[in-house]
């Protein structure tokens, strides 16, 4: 079963998939029909359907014009024939709070992945961003291929769960087979299922539905805040539409410079560094830490722990066990935020006694699967992206060479990233590019927020990414902390940042640092 090359979910879209917990797609009956007249339709929204991750429908926010609405917008399928088929993309909408005379505009949402359905994640967390709501609609939308927007379907749910199941760091010639042909069905899956929509799913197809979006919104520029992802997708559309940026936002930065491959190892080389920091502070406690009496003892625990399992695993989710590779996942979804480090040390704890179930609660969440054994789209739409995206194809040879380079970048999760890089072997549909253009010459100053502890986008990658947006673009802010994304940390000293360049058009200076 391929692992995404890119491990690039925010951390707002891990809490969501830990809360407890009629698909569009591709139709003629838009065809000829010049989208950027259309007039959107909100209604009150339904409740997610599986894709989105299920759930019930979204609650109130607090005060007047309180109610989120839904509405769906008509796209091209593909864009370099506008006038041809269409799909629908899904939208969210909270009105802005305030006074009419003090509206902006709307502020459009992307939470990352790719695969986050912002409709989902948008209202769950909702009264994060009620200061930017009382200047701002707040909108979120399913990028295309995700959720409830033409959304791409691979395997089913019980074959994903046997797919899950298979060693994603072979040690030998059989487990490499399996990996590999696990990988191949998976592909073929989302080809037979999917194949019309594959070709149409990349990060500038997704950045051209943004400018419609802003269009029939009726904003004359973009206003955005990307989270993870979501700022390579930003990038693009700057890139793209440079004099149509607003005041846009970039918190847990993708590093534009990078192949996949390389993203790959940066990632190895951040969640050690993640895994390094929860080992200091859980020995630094006043109270004796549970898993290790050093942190060089929490890691070799861990270590010992992971190699136990690759020979016998534990029970897990009943009927399933927790295996190292699901026990892999669990950690490293716990090492998105530094909330989660409790559920590590409760999941260590746990594994340890012989039960599997909290490390396989969260190696779930990862992978987008509910309480009641279903999946969302979250991990076929992160594939069919990426590959759309990314031209590398990576071969078992390649990971082989690659192997002492991410283990020495890390011990523990090198392994698994690297073998993550064969997601896009024979994948129906080639790459775009080795890396994402997002110079955006003339666009207006970009607020690029990046975190020294992230383990998943690490912080090297924004400056690079303030570079390439170039000169009088790119405002760098670092936010010295822990976990995916700086805003809904809570520090006071970055949301004093955003908001006054969101809500007053002052961006801080740049280099500015908030501990």
């Amino acid at each position: 079963m391929p692992h995404p090359s890119r491990l690039r979910a925010a951390t707002l879209t891990a809490c969501a998939v830990l809360l407890p917990a009629l698909l569009a797609g591709c139709g003629e009956d838009g065809k000829g029909v010049d989208v950027t007249r259309q007039e959107l339709d909100w209604k009150d929204c339904p409740a997610p359907s599986q894709a989105q991750g299920g759930g019930p429908p979204p609650s109130p926010l607090p005060g007047d014009r309180g109610e989120w609405t839904c509405a769906t917008m008509k796209a091209p399928l593909d864009w370099d024939d506008p006038g041809g088929d269409t799909i629908d993309l899904a939208l969210i909408r909270a009105r802005s709070s305030g006074p009419a005379g003090d509206r902006i505009g709307s502020l459009i949402f992307n939470f990352g992945g790719p695969g986050v359905s912002g409709v989902t994640t948008l209202p769950a967390f909702g009264d994060k961003f009620a200061t930017l709501r009382t200047r701002y609609d707040l909108v979120g939308f399913d990028p295309r291929g995700v959720g409830r927007s033409a959304p791409v379907t691979c395997e089913d749910d019980q074959r994903l769960d046997a797919l899950l199941q298979l060693d994603a760091t072979p040690d030998d010639a059989a487990e490499q087979s399996e990996l590999l042909d696990g990988t191949e069905e998976f592909n073929a899956a989302c080809e037979a299922n999917s194949g019309r929509v594959l070709p149409h799913v990349r990060t500038t197809d997704a950045a051209r539905d943004l400018d419609l979006m802003r269009e029939v919104l009726g904003d004359e520029r973009l206003h955005y805040f990307g989270f993870s992802y979501g700022t390579e997708l930003g990038g693009v559309y700057a890139h793209l539409f440079p004099r149509k940026v607003g005041r846009a936002v970039f918190d847990a930065v993708v590093d534009p410079t990078l192949t996949a491959g390389q993203g790959s190892l940066g990632q190895a080389r951040g969640f050690q560094l993640a895994l390094d920091n929860y080992a200091e502070e859980c020995v630094s406690q006043a109270e004796k830490c549970p898993v290790g009496d050093s942190a060089q003892d929490v890691k070799d625990r861990i270590a010992r722990l992971l190699e136990d399992l690759d020979s016998t695993p534990v029970p897990g989710v009943f009927p399933r066990r927790l295996t190292q590779t699901a026990a892999t996942g669990g950690i490293l979804q716990a090492l998105y935020s530094r909330d989660f480090w409790a559920f590590l040390t409760d999941g260590l704890e746990q594994a340890y006694d012989g039960d599997g179930t909290i490390l396989m609660l969260l190696s779930d969440s990862m992978n987008g699967r509910g309480e009641n054994g279903e999946y969302s789209n979250l991990l076929a739409a992160n594939t069919s992206i990426n590959c759309a995206d990314a031209k590398p194809r990576y071969s078992p040879e390649d990971v082989r060479r690659s192997l002492p380079e991410f283990r020495s970048a890390s011990p523990l999760f090198g392994d698994f990233l690297a073998w993550g890089m064969i997601g896009c072997t024979d994948w129906a549909v080639p790459g775009a590019t080795d890396r994402p253009d997002v110079s955006a010459p003339g666009a207006a100053p970009i607020l690029v927020i990046g975190t020294t502890g992230d383990p998943a986008t690490p912080y090297e990658g924004t400056r690079r990414m303030a570079r390439a947006l170039g000169e009088d673009v790119g405002v760098e802010l670092t936010y010295e902390g822990e976990g995916h994304g700086a805003y809904n940390s809570g520090d006071a000293c970055v949301q004093r940042a955003v908001h006054g360049y969101l809500l007053e058009g002052k961006a801080p200076a740049a280099g500015t640092v908030c501990s």
